[in-house]
């Protein structure tokens, strides 16, 4: 089915001209990657889609009664509002039809009119039909997703998140969203490995159609199915994977680089032959020929990779082996609640020519913990020292150095005042900056132009030790593989932090992962610590299905002890009644004996009547019925705990997470102790009823 069908648009903002010829049909549960350079067009197709905007001529069809949820990362939400309902807020015409169900309900006690209950039986059938009872599940869902805890989410104010967080709560929002295609821009920004591997999963699996522009290339590879590629002002649509679209581009540029070639040796030959012949005998052919070759098409050159962001890094003077140590470090922030300890007990040497990957949850530390290495934020505990001969340029993450006020020529102006106005316009221009537009003031640009300016003040410094803090959030593909290159041709030792494990994969030689407030140091590759990973996800998840099934086959020995004991306790209530009635009975004898007796001490004086119970022989029997009932009471509980750990254990999405995995085992653990104490005092209960059933005996 078709949702929307874009053909030959072409959008124009005044004399400027976005794009031209773009023919694009978005069917059902289709997973479209938008690619291509910043400021090509991608954000005026969202609009196009959304029908915020009109194309200047071609055409927009869309599927009546399309729903398309966008991400608005400039919505602000009142401070006070929970997460919980902003992203619930997503369902607001399903929300207002659930609170009107209730105040339905609550009408229905004294208004029973036909009306009234057809009412009620319509809204509630489109309820369920629209998916209200499944409402709060989906929101827990995308919660956990992008690492928000649910429970806590219906506490927690959006006015005390940080931006990054702000942002994975409206991508929550969006996925929460009942609609038929999903735009994402960016979505893996500011996103930890963890979370981007689950949105990653989330995709593949909703039978939703999403559009999404990124320039993260492993998540686009795991995701798309269709690529559209913006490229010299048009774009070009692709069937299949990202990979596929990689080789298909290459093939397709040859073709045309083929093509233009073919087409200019044939214009020069005849532009040759009309020179020469021209003037002569074969003037008349020439003429003939003229006129062919102005009528000729002329083919547009190749489109590639002509204006990619030239980058070269330069180390200086070479560093000693050693470039920093970090000794029993503790790193820790203070807040408004005390100090709160990010990392403990760091021991790390960064050595010469390492290029380390540091990982780890967003929150967790990493950017504090560069910035204790660096000197910048002073160490809780311990000793950092830095190699006397190390020099440091730091990208940092918000890119916050750059001097928002100047200009962008200013900005570089500053930092070469000998340079000469050619040598700086010349150094712009490799960054993508040309002619009046390096008059530009730095606080008025994107973000990436912004991170290309950075990038282009980076490259003036020559330092042995390059820290990168999140350097391609904003970049578009080409200008991220070219960073990729020039670290590769750097001489020196890199740090760095990124959520692109595609620059992550092609870099790292060493990995640095903030876990559980320590720094665990792989002294191998990113891809052999994914490896290693991967590896212990399937020992997790194995080990999770043999708790399961450990689980599964206990639950069944419970079941079955269950049974026994209560044909346990249905014997001993059979004794117990039995035991009555043997009272019973001797009672009645006793009554006949003692009638008889009296009739019988008539003629016989000085007969002596049975003697009473004694008090010991009572105390001993209530003493039985206590502990009997106290057994009751401790078999009662204990089943009860029983029946908690395995509902909690029977969870399947326990087992999702490597925290739950290992919450799993100490359920397990907990539960094989639980039914040993259960044992033992189902042991005691049975101690104590053939006490008491001796005392009634």
């Amino acid at each position: 089915m078709t949702l929307i069908s874009i053909g030959n648009a072409r959008v124009d903002f005044g004399a400027s001209e976005i794009f031209r010829d773009i023919s694009l049909t978005v069917g059902s549960g289709d997973r479209w990657a938008v690619v291509g350079r910043n400021g090509t067009g991608k954000t005026t197709l969202v609009r196009l889609i959304t029908g915020d905007l009109q194309p200047t001529s071609g055409a927009v069809a869309r599927m009546p009664g399309l729903r398309v949820a966008l991400m608005d990362q400039h919505r602000r939400f009142p401070d006070g509002m929970t997460l919980w309902e902003i992203v619930a807020d997503a369902f607001g015409d399903l929300r207002a039809l659930e609170q009107s169900l209730a105040t339905q309900a609550a009408n229905l006690e004294h208004d029973h009119g036909e009306e009234a209950m057809e009412k009620y039986g319509r809204d509630l059938e489109r309820f369920d039909r629209e998916g209200g009872y499944q409402m709060a599940a989906k929101v827990d869902a995308v919660l956990m997703g992008v690492g928000f805890d649910p429970e806590a989410a219906k506490a927690t104010s959006i006015g005390t998140l940080s931006g990054g967080e702000r942002g994975r709560v409206a991508l929550a929002r969006q996925l929460a969203t009942p609609a038929e295609i999903l735009l994402l821009d960016e979505p893996t920004n500011h996103l930890d490995l963890e979370t981007t591997a689950w949105l990653e999963q989330y995709l593949r699996e909703t039978d939703r159609t999403v559009v999404c522009i990124s320039h993260d290339r492993a998540f686009l590879a795991v995701m798309a199915n269709h690529v559209l590629h913006f490229e010299g002002g048009t774009a070009f649509a692709y069937e299949g994977s990202y990979e596929s679209f990689l080789v298909q581009r290459e093939e397709r540029r040859l073709t045309q680089q083929r093509q233009f070639d073919k087409q200019q040796t044939k214009i020069a030959s005849e532009t040759d032959y009309i020179a020469r012949n021209l003037a002569g005998q074969n003037t008349k052919q020439a003429k003939g020929r003229r006129k062919l070759l102005a009528r000729m098409p002329r083919l547009s050159a190749p489109i590639g990779g002509d204006g990619v962001m030239a980058l070269r890094l330069s180390a200086g003077n070479r560093s000693g082996d050693r470039v920093i140590e970090a000794e029993h470090v503790t790193v820790a922030v203070e807040t408004p609640d005390g100090t709160r300890v990010l990392l403990r007990d760091v021991n790390v040497v960064l050595e010469r020519n390492e290029v380390v990957a540091l990982v780890g949850p967003n929150g967790a530390g990493k950017s504090t913990l560069i910035k204790t290495l660096v000197e910048e934020h002073p160490a809780h505990a311990g000793r950092v020292k830095m190699g006397p001969s190390t020099t440091v340029a730091y990208y940092r993450q918000d890119v916050g150095h750059l001097p928002l006020d100047s200009t962008i020529y200013e900005a570089i102006a500053t930092e070469r005042p000998l340079w000469e106005r050619r040598q700086v316009q010349g150094h712009l221009g490799r960054f993508g900056f040309s002619g009046d537009e390096v008059q530009r003031t730095v606080g008025t640009l994107s973000g990436g132009e912004r991170a290309r300016v950075a990038l282009a003040l980076l490259t003036l410094s020559t330092n042995n030790l390059l820290i990168l803090d999140e350097p391609t959030n904003h970049l578009d593909v080409e200008s991220i593989e070219a960073l990729e290159d020039a670290i590769e041709e750097y001489e020196g030792s890199c740090l760095i932090v990124s959520h692109d494990r595609a620059v992550l994969r092609g870099l790292a030689t060493q990995v640095w992962e903030v876990k559980d407030h320590k720094l665990v140091i792989f002294p191998g590759s990113f891809v052999e610590w994914e490896a290693l990973r991967a590896e212990n996800k399937i020992k997790a998840e194995k080990d999770a299905r043999a708790i399961s099934q450990r689980e599964s086959e206990k639950n069944a020995k419970v079941r079955d002890r269950e049974r026994e004991l209560q044909r346990e306790r249905e014997r001993a209530d059979k004794a117990k009644e039995q035991a009555y009635d043997k009272s019973q009975a001797k009672a009645g004898g006793h009554a006949h004996g003692h009638a008889h007796g009296h009739a019988h001490a008539g003629g016989k004086a000085g007969a002596k009547p049975a003697a009473p119970t004694s008090n010991d022989a009572r105390k001993s029997q209530r003493a039985a019925e206590k502990a009997l009932a106290d057994a009751e009471l401790r078999v009662s509980m204990l089943e009860a705990k029983i029946a908690g750990l395995t509902e909690e254990l029977d969870d399947a999405t326990l087992y999702d997470t490597p925290a739950g995995v290992q919450k799993a085992t100490t359920l397990g653990k907990a539960l094989d102790d639980t039914r040993d104490e259960l044992d033992d005092a189902v042991h005691d209960w049975t101690a104590a009823a053939e006490r008491v059933q001796q005392g009634k005996g």
